[in-house]
């Protein structure tokens, strides 16, 4: 991809010469000389979750790991006295589709986007099912700890690499191995390190609508950051950390409710009925039914209302105010049941719930939209209570280290408000037409990585009086339509 430097504003000169004067024209990048500012980029070691593997679409493959921000860096870097950078890629013939993700099929006589599955040349290797993947294996050494899924909570689990624990870890770890992931990144040794871990430590409670996982506790959260970053400076290494985002600006949380919130109120229904918290596996204890006025439903601008609906709940809002209508609770319990005692059949799982699918849905207290659905009020307040706690002991630790800060939280706010303009090309956190993420509404597109990447970069050269040239987030594609 072709790198670009820092815009300068256009002189007099510099217009004269767009008009083909360009004898006196100067040499506006002739100032600009890559330098590492004394920092050593020879081994670079990226640290952090899918947003640091280059997970996108809903997975994991070649293509996006290929355009992750660190390789972005990576190959910045190079510039600068930067080594090679490796990343466990599925690179294998026929297996260039990793995990599978998702694709842009088209898009209904509404306008509604169609996605489909690619399920074809995975990397799945012997013994891998449906519940529990197995990937074909990368041992030789990397320098893209991205692992996706992993939370700060789970960086101390002994068998977090093994067939039994996450299976991206474990794909490149050794076989039988008990390796922790913060022994891995001990053993790593940077000259210079990216550190993004964190996000799903609240990610995965919001995203299953406070439903499933659960927010780590600040103490445990502060420790093992401490333990990582500890471990990534142990032997003076330099580095860039960032902040977690609000995941509420992500277009998973605000693509699907502003429509829905339109169509009620066309048709005058003032209020929905949807559960809230987990699950009941009690007899007798069904979860908390919650009201909640339309009018509250976030709008399309976020300048009225505050109830999230989940990208995922699209199939299942036309079904709104129907009777007989299950599948939402099906789903839900086909999800669960691999995790639910052999007996809990799905009559029995409805009946602890209290739902009633012959009802109408979604207006009743006994059919009620699940919890997995919306993320509301009360559960929004609880992530970004622990997103201001995390993000405060990110900065503490970064600044008792002496470490480079990109504050995503900060920026991806400016982002939902009011977009970016990459040389001439605007770019939002919309949903498919805003170019910065991907079809899953949570992760990057190629262009995103490469914004993120830039803003690492600019990190960078302002911490440690570097010159690291950034990219042209234009050379990278947004959602790819078909």
């Amino acid at each position: 991809m072709m790198t670009s430097f820092l815009l300068r504003k256009a002189t007099p000169l510099a217009l004269l010469a767009g008009l083909g004067l360009t004898a006196c024209q100067p040499d506006l990048e002739g100032d600009f000389s890559p330098s590492n500012g004394g920092v050593d980029f020879s081994n670079y070691i990226a640290v952090g979750n899918s947003l640091t593997a280059g997970f996108s679409d809903g997975g994991l493959y070649l293509t996006g790991q290929q355009q992750s921000y660190p390789a972005l860096l990576a190959q910045q870097f190079k510039t600068v006295g930067g080594g090679e950078f490796v990343q466990p890629l599925f690179n294998v013939a026929n297996q260039q589709n990793g995990s599978g993700y998702l694709r842009l099929a088209g898009f209904t006589a509404a306008g509604s986007p169609i996605t489909a599955s690619v399920a074809t040349n995975l990397a799945l290797r012997q013994g891998a099912t449906a519940t529990r993947p197995l990937y074909t294996k990368f041992t030789d050494p990397v320098n893209n700890l991205g692992v996706p899924g992993i939370r700060l909570s789970d960086v101390e689990t002994a068998g977090y690499g093994s067939v039994l624990g996450n299976p991206y870890f474990e794909r490149i770890s050794p076989d039988n191995s008990n390796q922790t992931y913060l022994a891995r990144v001990t053993a790593s040794n940077p000259t210079f390190f990216t550190n993004w871990l964190g996000n799903n430590d609240v990610l995965g409670y919001a995203t299953a609508g406070g439903a499933a996982s659960f927010l780590t506790p600040t103490a445990d959260f502060t420790a093992k950051n401490a333990k990582i970053i500890d471990a990534l400076t142990a032997k003076g290494a330099k580095g860039v950390v960032a902040t977690i985002p609000d995941v509420t600006n992500i277009p998973f949380f605000t693509t699907v409710g502003p429509s829905f919130r339109a169509t009620l109120e066309a048709a005058k229904v003032p209020a929905i009925v949807v559960t809230t918290g987990g699950f009941s596996g009690t007899p007798g204890a069904p979860p908390t039914r919650k009201v909640i006025p339309v009018n509250t439903i976030r709008n399309a601008n976020g300048s009225s209302g505050n109830q999230l609906f989940t990208l995922t709940s699209s199939p299942y809002l036309p079904l709104f105010g129907m009777p007989n209508k299950g599948k939402a609770w099906r789903d839900v319990y086909n999800q669960a049941k691999p995790s639910l005692p052999a007996f809990v059949t799905l009559g029995l799982f409805l009946q602890l719930q209290g739902v009633d699918t012959v009802q109408a849905f979604g207006a009743t207290a006994a059919h009620p939209f699940p919890s997995t659905l919306v993320l509301d009020d009360a559960e929004q307040v609880l992530v970004k209570d622990a997103t201001t706690a995390f993000n405060n002991s990110i900065k503490a630790k970064a600044a008792e280290k002496g470490l480079g800060v990109f504050d995503a939280n900060t920026f991806f706010a400016q982002v939902a408000s009011n977009g970016i303009v990459t040389n001439g090309i605007s770019n939002t956190a919309g949903f498919i037409t805003g170019n910065l993420f991907s079809l899953d509404g949570v992760h990057p597109t190629p262009r995103g990585y490469a914004i993120v990447a830039n803003e690492m970069i600019k990190v960078i050269n302002s911490t440690y009086g570097a010159k690291v040239p950034t990219v042209n987030p234009n050379d990278y594609q947004g959602v790819k339509f078909p």
